[in-house]
């Protein structure tokens, strides 16, 4: 099998990496984010970079951002007619940009618009990926779309940016980091370069995230958690996801759980299941335990340390273990069940999961995860 790796975006880190944008000045730049960017200040951070271009703002991007969202940023910027979008904020921000670009070369304003990125939380990855998270509301669904259309042209990661993130959102999207890596590394498409990211990605994560929250303050742990984030997402980038993200987009969208949450509580359950009679995927996930330093001789038992340790985790930073747990509607879950059930079948990332899934398997994972 022909397997690919390529990284398009050029990446730029460490304290003052803003500058870079300076380099900018003259052109047209429409800025993408959320309102709390513009009413915090924080968007400071960025026009301040920018006083010799010409600036417009669209800061009406809401998590899980849906496709009039996308139609809106287009016609915000119709008649600017930005000769770059820079993405500024979370997941869904970033992912909100790369679709509102699209939709204006689509809409034929331009015949291309260049793609900057600047992540302020550590987690989705979406500053070096193909990937853009797009919600329909109205059937409680999230698509993936997949294109290199949407990859960024410039990733800047600055850990300056993601020194306020509070306690619980760092955690999710930490949790988020871990669950790209580790599905990475078991991906069906995983190469020696997925790998090589993935592995590193899931040694830091693990190694500076309790790190953080034990001290939000601790500006290393935050930079190496980010740029961790970053890592990951080139990985998955070539090498795919896995069936905890094809359920996670499913479950996520329904019952409104942040990504990282519900990524980290179905995590251990797909493992326990993809691991199940097949050597080679127990292999794989062994190889991830030897990463995060977990030692045993028999393959099977070490999938089931690093399931413990997941869970432990998880429990550590306050992400509950079930659904029921988390008191969410699960009334509601039950009367939208054979929907969710072909969303996941449908998501691109469950076709990169290491192990076939059918409706049964993904109705009876539904129930585990319920509790």
């Amino acid at each position: 099998m022909v397997k690919q790796f390529s990284i398009k975006s050029h990446i730029y880190s460490g304290t003052n990496a803003l500058q870079i944008l300076k380099q900018y000045a003259g052109l047209r730049i429409g800025i993408v984010t959320d309102n709390f960017m513009v009413s915090s200040g924080l968007i400071n951070r960025i026009t301040e970079q920018l006083s010799q271009s010409k600036v417009a703002i669209f800061k009406d991007v809401k998590p899980d951002p849906s496709i009039e969202i996308l139609q809106q940023g287009a016609q915000f910027f119709c008649d600017f007619k930005p000769e770059m979008i820079i993405a500024f904020g979370g997941g869904s921000a970033l992912d909100a940009a790369k679709g509102i670009s699209a939709t204006l070369i689509s809409m034929g304003t331009a015949e291309e618009i260049a793609l900057v990125a600047i992540p302020t939380t550590s987690g989705s990855g979406s500053e070096v990926t193909s990937y853009a998270i797009i919600s329909d509301p109205t059937n409680n669904i999230k698509y993936p779309l997949v294109s290199d259309d949407l990859l960024a042209d410039i990733a800047i990661l600055d850990s300056s940016l993601v020194m306020s993130v509070p306690k619980n959102v760092s955690m999710d999207t930490g949790m988020d980091v871990m669950t790209h890596a580790i599905e990475a590394l078991v991906s069906i498409n995983a190469n020696d370069f997925s790998d090589a990211l993935a592995e590193k990605s899931l040694r830091m994560v693990y190694e500076y995230l309790p790190q953080v929250l034990d001290d939000l303050s601790n500006q290393l742990a935050r930079e190496k958690v980010h740029n961790a984030s970053c890592m990951a997402g080139m990985a998955f980038n070539s090498a795919g996801l896995g069936l905890v993200h094809g359920m996670a987009h499913a479950l996520g969208a329904l019952l409104h759980i942040a990504h990282g949450k519900i990524n980290a509580m179905l995590l251990p359950i797909i493992i326990q299941f993809n691991s199940l009679d097949d050597a080679l995927i127990t292999d794989r996930y062994a190889h991830c335990s030897r990463i995060i330093g977990l030692q045993h001789h028999d393959h099977t038992v070490l999938v089931q340390l690093l399931i413990h340790e997941i869970q432990r985790m998880n429990k550590m930073m306050g992400i509950p273990a079930s659904l029921k747990e988390l008191g969410a509607n699960i009334e509601l879950l039950q009367q939208n069940l054979p929907q969710v059930i072909t969303a996941v079948l449908n998501d691109s990332c469950t076709k990169t999961n290491p192990k076939p899934v059918n409706h049964s398997d993904i109705r009876a994972l539904i129930q585990q995860i319920i509790g």
